[in-house]
């Protein structure tokens, strides 16, 4: 399995877990709820979240797109992501392994992200901003911010969207 590492810097993440071995791995738990709409046109979301800190280029963890669409179809939207496209999604090649994932249905979408495999960096003690941006067809633009600071053993979030994202939260322990 290749894993890219675009945008990723060793020193700022953190780089030592990776060779911890299991014991030490972080987990990262997240919960994205996406609203179920009544509209007459409706279409599953593309969202995108990412991690920043301060000084070090951001780190996208999760893509969902149309990832079966014929000939690569899906990737001519992913740019109606608009902040996560210009933060970091236009420098990366799809389908990016370990972060490319197909659209949810309306509802909770659960997430367990470890450490050190596919596109969950091991992060280093300090303060991080989860972002989550949602972007539907004939639909709206939604972006949640969910700050957080890591001490190297546990951080909790949560944050909540108000049209095209409902509840989002994170748990992140070591």
């Amino acid at each position: 399995m290749q894993i890219r590492l675009t945008g990723f810097t060793a020193t700022a993440f953190g780089a030592g877990a990776l060779a911890a071995g299991p014991a030490a791995a972080q987990t990262l738990d997240l919960t994205v709820t996406i609203p179920k709409l009544s509209v007459a046109e409706y279409h599953r979301p593309y969202v995108a979240m990412w991690l920043e800190k301060e000084g070090v280029a951001p780190r996208t963890i999760q893509i969902w797109y149309d990832v079966d669409k014929k000939g690569g179809e899906g990737t001519k939207w992913l740019r109606d992501v608009r902040q996560w496209w210009r933060t970091s999604g236009r420098s990366l090649s799809f389908p990016a392994d370990g972060v490319s994932g197909a659209t949810r249905a309306p509802g909770p979408q659960k997430l367990r992200l470890v450490g050190g495999r596919a596109g969950m960096p091991t992060l280093s003690p300090g303060n991080y901003t989860l972002i989550v941006e949602a972007a539907r067809e004939v639909g709206g633009r939604e972006l949640v911010r969910l700050p957080f600071a890591w001490n190297g053993n546990s951080a909790t979030a949560a944050g909540k969207g108000s049209t095209e994202l409902g509840g989002v939260s994170l748990t992140l322990k070591r």
